[in-house]
């Protein structure tokens, strides 16, 4: 009886022990955004002056006002909400389409043209820039959104278009046969059929691209340079001053810019669980 209550007790001492380190990453892991925000509300000499990790002492409202308004990240941000989504909505049709294609119909190329998709991960984003940056030149549209829309579907694809096809691969045959004995197209087999249930995979597909899309700085900074057309990467960085910045509102634009990325995880956290749920039964 006594060895059973030192189990007990032992088992007791080692979830409190797991509770509570579990408890102190997650703070470890949560008070960056909990910094983020009050840097955003603090002045500079309040920054400098040593209250660099508590909360303010004087609540700067006034930098949203300047960060939106006066720096004018509102019109960044609605440029990168777009762009991301747009990014989004064509990636995830072409890397659906393309990776059901290569990986349940059967046709001579599709092995070589799988190849061409995913040898896309072996090409540098850097190596890409000048060969570009001449091309758009002679298309004409540098300064327009094309200019990192086109980009950003096209570095999508082949991450997209591996990680989908293994999810196809792993699908039963019997599906679309008793698919095509009840009278089915190709497009109703996919969209009725297969597409429910790689939907899990094709969301979490579609939240990496919408981050990469949203947080990509190089291709942004490279092709657009009019302000109508700036995204928050490119936008924050005019909140800099030459011989004098003002931190605050550029930890307002930041927690703007984090606010996004936060609200479409939450939508897309579920979707990205099944798919891991999804993988894991698989194996």
């Amino acid at each position: 009886m006594s060895e059973k209550l030192k189990s007990r007790k032992g088992n007791r001492l080692v979830r409190l022990i797991t509770a509570v380190f579990l408890l102190f990453w997650a703070a470890l892991q949560i008070y960056p955004l909990v910094w983020l925000v009050f840097f955003s509300f603090k002045s500079n000499e309040e920054i400098f002056g040593g209250n660099i990790i508590g909360p303010p002492m004087v609540w700067k409202t006034g930098n949203y006002a300047n960060a939106l308004l006066g720096g004018n990240v509102f019109r960044y941000l609605f440029n990168s909400v777009w762009v991301s989504l747009v990014v989004v909505a064509i990636s995830s049709v072409l890397i659906g389409t393309s990776a059901y294609a290569l990986s349940r119909m059967r046709w001579k190329l599709r092995k070589p043209a799988y190849w061409v998709f995913v040898s896309g991960m072996t090409i540098p984003l850097h190596a890409t820039l000048l060969p570009l940056f001449l091309l758009f030149r002679k298309m004409q549209i540098i300064n327009t959104p094309l200019a990192i829309v086109i980009p950003y579907v096209v570095f999508a694809l082949p991450t997209g278009v591996l990680i989908l096809t293994n999810t196809f691969s792993a699908l039963p045959i019997e599906l679309e046969e008793s698919a095509c004995i009840d009278g089915c197209s190709v497009y109703q087999m996919f969209w009725r059929i297969m597409f429910p249930l790689v939907r899990p995979t094709l969301a979490a597909v579609a939240l990496f691209t919408f981050l990469s899309s949203w947080n990509e700085l190089m291709f942004a900074m490279t092709f657009i340079s009019d302000p109508k057309w700036k995204t928050l990467t490119v936008g924050l960085q005019s909140l800099s001053g030459m011989y004098y910045t003002e931190w605050g509102p550029i930890g307002a634009g930041m927690v703007v810019a984090t606010a996004p990325v936060l609200v479409i995880y939450l939508i897309l956290s579920k979707q990205v669980q099944n798919a891991l749920v999804m993988g894991a039964v698989k194996g």
